[in-house]
């Protein structure tokens, strides 16, 4: 028998696991800020103190600035060098052109989606509009406002062009925060979920125009709603 011991097989490289996505305490803290504007729990002048952040979140004086020069570059957030930062009012002005913007770029989704619509393909348009319902029946107007997000972007994914979606979350910003105010409104969950219903008609069936119609009716309802809104909330508005 050899003294020599037998050559081992040389132990194979350690998988490396892909890097876990770093998300920063201004990221963070900018997300959630922005959902509360949005929503209008945090509504529109209200302060945002940074001491008051700070203890909110545990965190240091550094990423609560980082994250609120973030809200005022997207136009959520004022900040005042002499007199605070507040959330800022809604511009009505700037309503109509994202609405264009927005009509314009969900038209080619939409007629894209038509196009490639079959049975088998709509499963996320439908799992959408039935989380609206259940939504809309518990009157949670967050799941709702959520379901409502995920039907556009279903569209989008079934156009093949989800960046244009991506473009647009920035674009309709101003338009969301007027939207919300909306859902509380008996009978608008339930206006938003026949629409819905009726562009998902249009894509089962192909038929591109009708479809195309069907979803610039729907994202043009907001200019009446904002011009009650602003009688109604005359100081979230300029």
């Amino acid at each position: 028998m050899s003294d020599q011991s037998p050559i081992e097989a040389p132990s194979p490289p350690a998988r490396r696991s892909a890097p876990a996505r770093r998300v920063t305490s201004a990221t963070q803290i900018f997300e959630a800020l922005r959902a509360e504007i949005v929503a209008s729990r945090l509504p529109p002048g209200a302060p945002l103190q940074d001491r008051m952040l700070i203890e909110r979140f545990g965190v240091s004086r550094t990423p609560v600035r980082e994250a609120l020069i973030r809200l005022s570059e997207i136009g959520l957030v004022d900040i005042f060098p002499q007199s605070g930062t507040f959330v800022s009012r809604v511009p009505v002005g700037a309503i109509p052109e994202a609405v264009l913007i927005r009509k314009a770029l969900e038209g080619i989704t939409v007629e894209h989606a038509a196009r490639a619509a079959t049975p088998d393909t709509l499963g996320a348009v439908d799992l959408a509009i039935r989380r609206q319902k259940g939504a809309a029946h518990a009157g949670d107007t967050d799941a709702f406002h959520e379901a409502d997000e995920g039907f556009h972007a279903a569209i989008a994914e079934l156009s093949g062009h989800v960046g244009i979606w991506t473009l647009l979350t920035q674009v309709k910003i101003q338009i969301d925060r007027a939207r919300r105010l909306t859902l509380p409104v008996l009978g608008r969950m339930e206006q938003v979920i026949a629409e819905h219903e009726e562009i998902r008609a249009h894509l089962l069936a192909r038929d591109v125009e009708g479809a195309k119609a069907a979803m610039e009716h729907h994202l043009g309802a907001v200019l009446p709603d904002v011009a009650a809104l602003k009688g109604r909330y005359p100081d979230y508005f300029i």
